[in-house]
């Protein structure tokens, strides 16, 4: 998995990263999704240890274009999870209070406690992304952020917290589809905006910042892995597999009971 991962310093051109690689599960959508049965089996039983154990914290960041597939990614790799110790964080538009701090105050307070993965759907990098596309703070402003992101995940990271960040690569192409489909299907509908269209048009300035960001803010203890989500399968056999890879990483094992359960006899 390692030749999906952001290396420290390196530049980032995703034109040079192919959203349709398959080459790590050439099996195919059938075998593939096969696959991910087992690894989400496998996935179940990891989250539970961790959360018995009580002492790793997994924070784990989704950004991707519109219809890059993050909710479809949530609902899929962490199928059959124990709710109580996963959350799902989600980032709209900031409230008044919000607007009242600084913009990392709403996040931090999201962000897991020991035994917990915590999942962004969008995140703080939304202050680097949208905020520079449509010129909502002035280059001062945001251009100062990767620095301050990189400090807050440091920061994180030296306490404990374990930071896996995805960005799913999907083309333009595919969006196209994917935002034909929403409005063909009525049941789809309801996931249409006609924003998305003007965010479609702003696809160049939205993959220069999602480049810079990827470049100025991957690091040893928080790393972005360039997910191939074109096809959606695959995006999620790659995605529960470095998840799997870093769990067990851990070296968790179950706790000790309290008590001395050597003579107890249920009757």
């Amino acid at each position: 998995m390692e030749r999906y991962r952001v290396k420290p310093g390196e530049k980032v051109d995703l034109s040079k990263w192919d959203p349709n690689d398959k080459s790590i599960f050439p099996m195919g959508k059938k075998v593939g999704k096969e696959h991910l049965h087992q690894l989400n089996s496998e996935l179940e039983m990891l989250q539970e240890l961790l959360f018995a154990e009580g002492k790793h914290k997994i924070l784990i960041v989704l950004q991707a274009m519109d219809t890059g597939g993050k909710d479809g990614t949530i609902r899929h790799v962490f199928e059959g999870v124990n709710p109580q110790g996963v959350k799902v964080a989600s980032f709209k538009a900031p409230t008044r209070q919000e607007l009242a701090h600084d913009y990392l105050w709403r996040v931090h307070k999201h962000t897991p406690g020991k035994g917990e993965i915590v999942i962004f759907n969008r995140s703080h990098y939304e202050d680097v992304l949208v905020v520079r596309v449509h010129d909502l703070v002035p280059e001062a402003v945001w251009s100062k952020r990767y620095e301050h992101i990189s400090a807050f995940e440091k920061t994180l990271a030296d306490e404990g917290t374990t930071i896996l960040k995805f960005y799913l690569h999907i083309d333009k192409d595919e969006q196209k589809e994917r935002l034909q489909a929403r409005l063909d299907e009525p049941h789809k509908n309801w996931k249409f905006s006609l924003g998305d269209l003007e965010e479609r048009k702003v696809w160049d300035q939205y993959t220069a910042a999602f480049e810079d960001a990827l470049e100025k803010t991957s690091t040893e203890s928080s790393p972005w892995y360039v997910i191939p989500a074109n096809r959606k399968w695959y995006r999620n056999l790659v995605i529960s597999s470095i998840i799997i890879e870093k769990l067990k990483s851990l070296n968790m094992s179950y706790p000790e009971p309290e008590d001395d359960l050597s003579g107890v006899v249920i009757e």
